[in-house]
């Protein structure tokens, strides 16, 4: 009997981990896979764009479940996902991340008793004030096969008290497709830079309600990013979700020298993470993204569920301090950036890992069993 395998992606950073593994499980003749979408991310600039430039297959569904606050995206993904789930009766779901697709694709599988695998398990940032915080918790808590993208995730969990059984570590599959279409997205660096006009400069993305929803914490921001492009211009492309604060708040940006864009594409995006002589985020994967490119990064927030992005690699928090964000700019403008390395197994192959281990589940177990692999 084939492996029925039924993967849900709802928000940018789940399709750049979903598609390595989709790619892997293809190379297992006894999986069998389907893609659902459950469109929390409904933008074409935010969705649409990714599954093309990936490669990703055209989800099999769509839930279009689209925006709202968290309580009613979630019941939502729920109340859509539950019949189709009864309907395929999938042997094993696999969810991504940690936003609402995350933890209410994995709560409506497991009431169904589908046993569920997550894909970047073990994360933690220990601020309970972060919705993806509580996803990650949740999820972990009641998925069968965690796997794993660095040591801390197999800490947290043990620590949590996941038997070790239930954990593999099997890298970053983020880092998979930055890997695979790095060299695609390099050969479009000449057209990029003569569109904006780069010569040396630094990225910018925000787009966290922390950074973004308090007027004074966003209007103290553009402020203190508008003295740093006095010394290097700053590229800021911009959330929907940033724009309409600054829409609603009349928030102008003075500075020409910080340049706001609309968003742009994951290639686009890619190669100008590359390129940059440093990045300003508030984004999870842009801290893995710029650890492994090498690329100083300075986060602005005051935890990361990503800690080996800074004990290893080029990454820094600065939390809300806006003089420390400076202080940390200038610093890497005069050559004070640290250096970093690549954490183990960040290596492009953490798909192949978990389509391992994927392969191996018996279908029809509950909890997921594993065929001997031997």
């Amino acid at each position: 009997m084939a492996l029925k395998v039924l993967h849900i992606v709802g928000a940018r950073p789940n399709f750049m981990k979903a598609a390595p593994v989709i790619e892997a499980l293809k190379k297992h003749r006894n999986v069998s896979q389907l893609l659902v979408h459950t469109g929390q991310h409904y933008d074409p600039r935010m969705s649409k764009v990714f599954f093309e430039e990936l490669d990703l297959p055209q989800p099999d569904v769509n839930l279009e479940v689209g925006s709202g606050t968290h309580a009613v995206q979630t019941a939502q993904i729920m109340q859509r996902l539950e019949p189709l789930l009864r309907e395929r009766r999938p042997h094993l779901v696999l969810v991504y991340g940690d936003v609402n697709s995350t933890a209410a694709a994995a709560l409506t599988a497991v009431k169904l008793w589908i046993p569920v695998g997550h894909v970047e398990a073990g994360l933690r940032s220990f601020d309970l004030t972060m919705p993806e915080e509580i996803n990650r918790m949740v999820t972990d808590r009641i998925s069968d096969l965690l796997f794993t993208p660095s040591e801390d995730g197999d800490r947290n969990l043990e620590r949590e008290g996941v038997g070790e059984e239930r954990i593999f570590r099997v890298g970053n599959a983020m880092i998979d497709t930055v890997v695979r279409l790095l060299p695609k997205a390099e050969e479009n660096w000449d057209a990029v830079r003569s569109r904006y006009g780069l010569g040396r400069y630094g990225l910018v993305t925000l787009h966290r309600p922390s950074n973004v929803d308090d007027p004074q914490r966003l209007k103290a921001l553009l402020k203190t990013l508008s003295e740093v492009s006095r010394e290097i211009p700053l590229l800021f492309p911009i959330h929907p979700r940033t724009r309409r604060r600054l829409e609603e708040l009349d928030i102008r940006v003075e500075s020409p020298s910080l340049k706001l864009t609309e968003p742009v594409g994951y290639l686009e995006f890619l190669c100008l993470q590359a390129h940059a002589t440093l990045v300003i985020t508030d984004s999870g994967g842009i801290q893995e993204e710029t650890t492994y490119l090498k690329v100083p990064c300075i986060t602005v927030r005051r935890n990361t569920e990503r800690p080996v992005t800074c004990e290893l690699g080029t990454n820094v928090l600065v939390g809300h301090d806006m003089q420390r964000l400076h202080e940390e700019a200038m610093r890497i403008l005069r050559g004070g950036a640290r250096d970093g390395s690549v954490p183990p197994l960040w290596d492009g192959r953490a798909g192949e890992r978990v389509a391992a281990v994927v392969a191996r589940v018996k279908p029809g177990s509950f909890p997921a069993e594993l065929e001997d692999s031997a």
